[in-house]
């Protein structure tokens, strides 16, 4: 069985921009398969002192696609997004959050960043961010490094929780 090639590597000879969003999406794909199939329960699972869950990161991952996109860019309101201040909140899912609400939610931010940032240029300049303007690449390469890193975390933390449910069952 061959895989398909992923996002970037289809981008492979593509320009800047198609390669900028070929890496963030298959950051976005990597995070969300590796909370897909977790239960709930496993996916709410916390194995280190910090917040870091994996329904916690996909929490955060929604968030950060709303402030970089729809705030930074379009000139939305975190009131009126709903969105925390206090970057730990982000990593907080409610009680109602669930595996496949939050991918749900996470795919519908993603349609939404590309919808408002397909009539950009890359050196088009957010102007409602705190650091002050910054361009479409900037905001680009900096959601590369965020979910590239945070689908990482989802992925060692599926990997301890389903060894450790192996050999709970093997135990038991």
């Amino acid at each position: 069985m061959t895989s398909r090639p992923s996002a970037s590597e289809r981008a492979l000879r593509s320009g800047e921009r198609a390669q900028l969003e070929a890496f963030l999406d298959d950051n976005r794909e990597e995070l969300i398969e590796a909370v897909e199939g977790l239960t709930d329960e496993q996916a709410r699972r916390r194995l280190v002192p910090s917040l870091t869950t994996p329904l916690a990161l996909l929490k955060h991952a929604v968030f950060v696609e709303k402030v970089w996109f729809q705030v930074a860019l379009a000139g939305r309101t975190r009131e009126e997004l709903g969105l925390p201040y206090d970057i730990d909140e982000s990593f907080m899912p409610s009680a109602h959050d669930s595996v496949d609400s939050l991918v749900k939610e996470l795919r519908t931010a993603i349609e939404e960043s590309r919808r408002i940032a397909a009539p950009l240029q890359l050196d088009d300049l957010a102007l409602h961010n705190r650091r002050g303007p910054l361009t479409l690449r900037w905001i680009y390469v900096h959601m590369v490094e965020e979910l590239a890193r945070h689908a990482g975390h989802a992925d060692i933390l599926r990997e301890q929780i389903l060894a450790a449910d192996r050999a709970a069952e093997e135990n038991s």
